[in-house]
């Protein structure tokens, strides 16, 4: 097993920033702590790794059904949920600079000399806010700290008018919202943060085997991504730290510079949250099936996993840097094609017009199927870096050569190899790949 790089973090925040793909939000009045807007190509990145998780649950073994639900839902959602009076955090504070922090942060070493800390006490991490134009405790609404409550909500609309049977599963992939104590290490704690979940609905009898089912099948989908299959690994939660909720739970772990941290959790919440909601709502969730004349409450396999988090631990993982033959060093992000903000970069040689008119003309063609970039501006060995650098896999170059041949050279990221190839051949090329 590798250990953990530090550097690597400064590395991957500073060309992150420098390059477009993630910006601290609010930074022209001085930013906000632990928040980030997604520059051109980080919301590119983000588009892409939402693409292939749609696709790879659609290729699932049963029946998936997307839903998109609201961020704020009643109160009475997270009463029932368990929500406001479960999620929460141990808070201390010092007495002496009245600063905040969970009680397992790393932060409190670096707190005021002479620290004295109060008791944990716990803090609810939701976002509460207000409904309308009165403030009272009948108008008090809360951002939602997780998208699965409105998949369970919404059991009984996606049964009836899908006309659904057990085993489906439900997902979605939204905005999310934590009060967090201490957030921080760039964008893999914020208060702001998206989630990709999934709620498979089986018997109970049922679920332990797709428990097993989906811990295999998200594991492989983060190695398809080329997240490094050793910096990976699971971790089952321990019955003291198991959520309210949960029968069992297993960590998908990613090594992150500082350590090994949570990409995703695949939880048994077996009937808890339907039963809850029954309960409270007085809506019948149970589920008939007709073959075997019963009816029952499902259990939930939940698959959660993090969007940002899951964006950040890929570029962690495809950074790297090469030495050159004349000592220079080489950094590129090695995306997989899939995944590339950029896949195809197209560079004239020079800015005359004719050579810019012809990669005008190829960007036209190959704009249709991929995502594509005519880049003009500095010399062609800095912009072969910057495409190194923003992940690009491939660059068409076109030169005065190609005035007189009608062909292009087309360089790959990872080996630097170039090949010559006719202009009227680059659709065939890259549908080869």
């Amino acid at each position: 097993m590798e250990t953990p790089d530090k550097e690597l973090f400064d590395k991957v925040v500073k060309i992150s920033q420098s390059r477009g793909f993630v910006f601290n939000a609010s930074s022209i009045y001085g930013g906000l702590r632990s928040s980030y807007d997604y520059g051109p190509l980080g919301a590119l990145l983000k588009q892409n790794i939402s693409n292939l998780w749609w696709k790879s649950i659609k290729n699932a073994d049963t029946n998936i059904y997307p839903v998109d639900t609201a961020i704020i839902q009643s109160s009475d959602v997270w009463k029932s949920s368990g929500h406001l009076e479960e999620f929460t955090d141990p808070m201390v504070e010092c007495k002496k600079c009245n600063k905040r922090f969970r009680s397992d942060s790393e932060e409190i070493t670096e707190c005021c000399d002479n620290q004295e800390l109060t008791e944990p006490k716990q803090f609810n991490l939701m976002f509460e806010t207000y409904s309308g134009p009165v403030k009272n405790e009948n108008s008090q609404v809360f951002l939602r700290p997780e998208t699965a409550q409105g998949i369970f909500i919404n059991f009984e609309n996606v049964l009836r008018t899908m006309r659904a049977k057990i085993p489906f599963g439900i997902a979605n992939i939204g905005k999310s919202f934590r009060n967090e104590i201490t957030p921080g290490q760039f964008i893999f704690r914020t208060r702001e943060f998206e989630q990709m979940e999934i709620e498979f609905f089986c018997k109970e009898s049922e679920e332990d085997q797709w428990m097993d089912y989906w811990i295999k099948k998200r594991m492989e989908w983060y190695q398809s991504l080329g997240i490094k299959e050793d910096h990976l690994q699971l971790r089952e939660h321990e019955e003291n730290e198991l959520a309210h909720y949960a029968k069992k739970t297993v960590d998908i772990e990613y090594l992150y510079p500082w350590g090994w941290g949570e990409l995703e959790g695949i939880a048994n919440r077996g009937s808890y949250d339907l039963l809850s909601h029954q309960e409270n709502s007085g809506k019948d969730l149970t589920y008939f099936d007709s073959v075997n004349d019963e009816k029952y409450i499902p259990s939930a396999i939940e698959p959660a996993g993090g969007l940002t988090r899951t964006l950040f631990a890929l570029l962690l993982s495809v950074y790297d840097e090469e030495k050159l033959e004349n000592d220079e060093t080489r950094t590129l992000f090695r995306f997989i094609f899939e995944l590339a903000p950029i896949q195809i970069g197209i560079l004239p040689l020079s800015k005359k017009d004719d050579l810019i008119e012809i990669c005008n003309d190829i960007n036209k063609i190959l704009s249709e199927d991929y995502r594509t970039e005519v880049d003009i501006t500095q010399s062609i060995g800095k912009r072969y870096r910057r495409q190194d650098e923003i992940g690009t896999p491939y660059c068409i170059t076109v030169d005065f050569e190609s005035l007189e041949d009608n062909s292009v050279t087309i360089r790959d990221r990872d080996t630097m190899k170039q090949e010559r190839i006719s202009i009227d051949k680059l659709s065939e090329y890259f549908e080869k790949l």
